[in-house]
């Protein structure tokens, strides 16, 4: 069973239980939502976090309080929180391991030390892909198979096969950033070598072009379509690696859509746009390829659309991590 602490009683502004927070926990920052009990988006807020399970918790905690608080609501009112976080989570246990980006390495009981830190209330921990991935499918109002690829400080996929999160023996379904893409490349923080996340990733493209003030993705694009040539061949890199990654997950998965989300997808339509042309490039040369439509699964996540911590809202929402996505996505905000 999912980790949850215990009752509260007591009610304010709609009673208690009729409200519900998500929260999407990541390495520089933790994003918030709160939902009512017809699951329309009712706040929002947003907060640097802080590294550690301590500063984990707390951040996150800091974040549920902040949309009380704008609401007028009190802790006792929230039905649950439900929060995606990196890394290798148990969704039964609220368990997470591995998530470096938050400074965790070994089991930490997240769900249980942040539920004792708000006071009781039931937290439901899952990985932040697969909250996005339903996130995702909910805002967007998407049915069938669905991937969410996201370009960020590395590279994975949130999946979403049969109306059911695949999750995996291990939770690592959808890893694929960990796969070896450039034989004897560079060293991966993973023990591996040439990992796909190596390049076709946020932190890739911030190593390749130091930013000059604007996020590395931005700068890159705009000075490859001014003609740069330096610009362009790191935007072709990159954009090459990314076909990739969407070329696998179509080859493993055969999803409806593949969605393209993370920072990196901040850089809109061009982004986009490069994808698109790589992946029909590649199906010209295939007729295999061309058969499978890769590039008419392809899609861009709205930017501004909080994706990530809708979905985490709606796993605790349903009462527990959400395997089933059909009444999720059938709601409206």
């Amino acid at each position: 069973m999912p980790v949850h602490g215990a009752g509260l009683t007591g009610g304010h502004a709609g009673g208690p239980g009729r409200w519900w927070v998500g929260l999407d926990i990541g390495g520089t920052k933790v994003q918030g939502v709160l939902l009512d009990a017809a699951a329309v988006t009712r706040g929002a807020a947003r907060r640097a976090s802080v590294g550690g399970i301590d500063g984990v918790v707390e951040s996150a905690a800091r974040t549920v309080e902040e949309l009380c608080a704008a609401r007028g609501i009190e802790l006792a009112d929230l039905a649950g929180v439900g929060a995606g976080v990196p890394g290798l989570v148990e969704p039964a246990t609220g368990i997470v391991s591995h998530a470096v980006n938050l400074g965790i390495d070994d089991d930490v009981p997240l769900g249980a030390r942040l539920s004792a830190r708000l006071g009781g209330v039931p937290v439901d921990v899952e990985n932040d892909l697969n909250v996005a991935a339903l996130g995702a499918a909910r805002v967007l109002e998407l049915r069938g198979d669905l991937a969410y690829l996201a370009l960020g400080t590395g590279v994975a996929a949130g999946l979403v096969l049969d109306g059911r999160l695949r999750r995996g023996r291990f939770g690592a379904a959808g890893e694929i950033g960990h796969l070896p893409y450039v034989p004897d490349g560079a060293p991966c923080p993973c023990g591996q070598r040439g990992c796909l996340e190596l390049y076709a990733s946020g932190s890739a493209l911030d190593a390749a072009w130091p930013s000059r003030g604007r996020p590395s993705p931005v700068e890159v694009f705009d000075a490859a379509a001014a003609g740069d040539p330096t610009a362009v061949a790191v935007r072709d890199r990159f954009v090459d690696a990314v076909a990739a990654a969407v070329r696998l997950l179509v080859l493993t998965c055969d999803p409806e859509h593949v969605l393209l989300g993370g920072g990196v997808s901040g850089v809109g339509t061009p982004l986009l746009d490069a994808v698109v042309g790589t992946v029909a490039a590649e199906a010209d040369r295939s007729p295999f390829l061309r058969r499978l439509r890769v590039a008419d699964r392809l899609a861009l996540v709205p930017a501004g659309a909080l994706v990530a911590p809708i979905g985490a809202a709606l796993t605790v929402r349903e009462g527990g991590p959400v395997r089933d996505t059909t009444e999720a996505v059938a709601w409206r905000s």
